[in-house]
């Protein structure tokens, strides 16, 4: 049978992530008046900073930040020939007046530009994944601590429909108790998207493990209400360690500048990868949740399909995605025994994909961002879960470099953990 559309999520985590109570808004801060925003990073991601342009609707880019001067005109062009644009976040702090800042830079840079915005007193978007190590994501949540400037991470899944579709049926009941996560990443354009730029370096994201699969460990983590405890995985830089084209790209290209879904294909005739390429491009991972939950992910970066593909299992029944967005994608539950058959018990269709990026979530993240930093109050995602997803991921990326050893996650601190369930001021 078919269903209508599950009702979105309500904003309640799960127990072991609550969401912080709501706030009110910082005396003098006014309701009224523009937000002033900063952006530092005007990369490829850089457009989320786009959507908050809004002057007279509620949010103004006032300025921009980046190290490369060919980025600049981009800044002027988006935004609008007023923009204030400087070389660097230290001179655009110590010029503007802002509200809050999006940082849009490689990973990682996130946790030294993170800390310095916070210590200024402004409130920080920090686009996926918060850091490159624990150590870094726990620097970061110290500093929001310290400083009292509020902190949010753009794990926009958390906002993409089939994601929240998935988490209203299990908090409806509708399979159970949850058991077991398992994940598929087919990232089609993989050969694109991280290899041909600073994406295939270590050195600036851990591994592709971490950085790509920070979303769906997240996702992971939000479906089944709990965290990773322990890790074993393995994996290999399989197919475009053969390529030994590492000219690169042009000096400021992002990666629309040099992404070609018709030509480029197979994935061993690719040209142009980043000089150096020592991540993995093909990762599995095994994963045990608090609760005795069990996981698995696993991600693959040269297959001709680019989506995502979720099964939970629970007690009293199983659920799946097909199509991840876009008006064909669906959940499918079945409760009841049977053989092979493709006809679910229940069926819920997306609605159509609204506008913006990743199927309209982009534009909800920015809009809750900004009510964030106007109000305070629970938000659908939460610092210490993408302090976690990055944990689990910089464990596994440990345990498959060392042949599958298991790993135990590192935990946060249970004073800063509590510091951020009592809610961000």
């Amino acid at each position: 049978m078919t269903d209508t559309p599950a009702a979105p999520a309500d904003h309640v985590a799960p127990a072991d992530q609550d969401a912080p109570a709501v706030q009110d808004a910082p005396a003098g801060r006014s309701h009224t008046r523009d937000l002033r925003l900063g952006v530092i990073g005007l990369g490829l991601r850089a457009t989320l900073a786009k959507e908050a342009h809004r002057p007279g609707e509620g949010s103004v880019v006032v300025a921009a930040a980046d190290t490369a001067p060919g980025m600049h005109a981009r800044a002027r062009e988006w935004f609008g020939d007023d923009v204030h644009v400087h070389p660097d976040h230290h001179r655009m702090l110590a010029a503007e007046d802002l509200d809050a800042v999006f940082l849009i830079t490689p990973d990682h840079t996130h946790e030294a530009l993170a800390v310095d915005l916070l210590a200024a007193g402004v409130a920080v978007f920090v686009e996926k994944p918060l850091a490159i190590t624990t150590e870094g994501c726990d620097r970061v949540l110290e500093a929001a601590r310290a400083s009292g400037s509020r902190l949010y991470v753009g794990h926009n899944m958390r906002h993409m429909p089939v994601v929240r579709v998935m988490r209203d049926l299990i908090g409806r009941g509708e399979i159970g108790e949850v058991k077991a996560v398992w994940c598929r990443h087919f990232v089609g354009h993989g050969g694109d998207f991280y290899f041909k730029d600073w994406h295939a370096d270590r050195r600036n994201t851990t591994s592709l493990l971490l950085q790509k699969g920070a979303h769906d460990l997240d996702v992971i983590h939000w479906l089944a209400g709990a965290y990773t405890e322990r890790v074993t995985a393995l994996g290999g830089l399989t197919v475009y360690g053969d390529i030994t084209d590492r000219s690169g790209q042009a000096p400021g290209a992002v990666m629309p500048d040099w992404y070609d879904p018709e030509r480029n294909w197979p994935p061993l005739s690719l040209t142009g990868l980043n000089p150096v390429v020592d991540v993995e491009d093909l990762s599995m991972m095994l994963m045990r949740l608090e609760g005795g939950i069990h996981a698995s992910y696993q991600q693959c970066h040269y297959t001709p399909d680019y989506w995502r593909n979720y099964t939970v299992i629970g007690t009293e029944g199983r659920l799946e995605n097909f199509g991840d967005h876009g008006e064909s994608a669906e959940v499918r539950v079945w409760r009841h025994r049977s053989g092979y058959r493709a006809d679910a018990d229940l069926v819920v269709p997306m609605p159509s994909p609204g506008e913006g990026g990743h199927g309209g979530s982009d534009p909800m993240l920015v809009a809750e961002f900004l009510r964030f930093v106007r109000s305070g109050g629970p938000t659908d995602t939460s610092p210490v879960a993408a302090r976690e997803a990055v944990a689990a991921g910089v464990a596994a990326t440990e345990s498959l470099r060392s042949d599958g050893r298991p790993v135990t996650v590192s935990r946060i601190a249970p004073d800063l953990a509590a510091w951020f369930a009592r809610g961000q001021s």
